[in-house]
Formats: C-alpha cells, sequence, structure tokens
C-alpha cells in the first residue's frame, strides 16, 4: 500500500469509527496533533481524540479535495464534515502524514477551532 492509501484507509475507518483498522495503521509513537490543541500520543490518543470528537455527532464524512504525496509524506486538503442534530458542520482542514514502514507516524491537522466551534455550538437562547 502506498502511502497516500494508507491515509486514505486511515480516514475511511475513522468517517465509520471503524477504530480496529484505523488504529492497525499507526505507530506505536504516533503523534497526532490538531495543531490549535496539544498533540496526543499512541494508538490510544488517537482513539481518544477522535471518540472525543466525534461523542455528540451522528455521522463523519471526509471529503478531500487535493492530496499530494511525497515518499512518505502525504498532504491533504479536504472538509471535515460532522452531522449534529440533523446538521452538517463543515470545517476545512489542511493534512500533513508522515508514513513510517506502512503506518502512520505522524499526523498532523490544521485548522481554526473557531470555524467549526462556531457551528456546533449549542444555538443562543
Amino acid at each position: 500500500m502506498t502511502a497516500s492509501e494508507t491515509v486514505r484507509t486511515f480516514l475511511q475507518a475513522a468517517e465509520k469509527r471503524d477504530y480496529d483498522t484505523a488504529l492497525a495503521l499507526v505507530t506505536d509513537d504516533v503523534e497526532y496533533h490538531n495543531i490549535p490543541l496539544p498533540p496526543v500520543y499512541g494508538p490510544q490518543g488517537v482513539k481518544d481524540t477522535l471518540e472525543m470528537l466525534l461523542a455528540t455527532c451522528q455521522g463523519f464524512e471526509v471529503v478531500i479535495h487535493h492530496e499530494v504525496a511525497n515518499g512518505d509524506v502525504v498532504m491533504n486538503e479536504r472538509t471535515d464534515r460532522f452531522l449534529q442534530n440533523g446538521t452538517w458542520a463543515e470545517l476545512p482542514v489542511a493534512g500533513v502524514f508522515v508514513v513510517r514502514d506502512g503506518k502512520i507516524a505522524s499526523w498532523h491537522d490544521y485548522f481554526d477551532l473557531d470555524t467549526i466551534m462556531k457551528q456546533l455550538a449549542p444555538p443562543a437562547e
């Protein structure tokens, strides 16, 4: 599997919350960093973060608009979509993945936290 295929397979598994498949594609020392937030490490850190991000969502989609790969580095421009109470919230994301020995060793997502928080915040009364 190419680095790009590894990343896409990982993201597809994350969409389905198929953590067994997703976590089999990360290294034991993986670093996952949502750049506005502190980084987490290891498969459990990835799982805990994904579960926290998706806890209130009934659906999750990753729409990749552009992707480039150079060796073991994969960069994508995408929209992460979160279904909450019948409404889709959309977050533009730039992701950078480094694959080592066929597994994701580093995953950095760059986005504006305020963009998603405004969409997912409960309506003002």
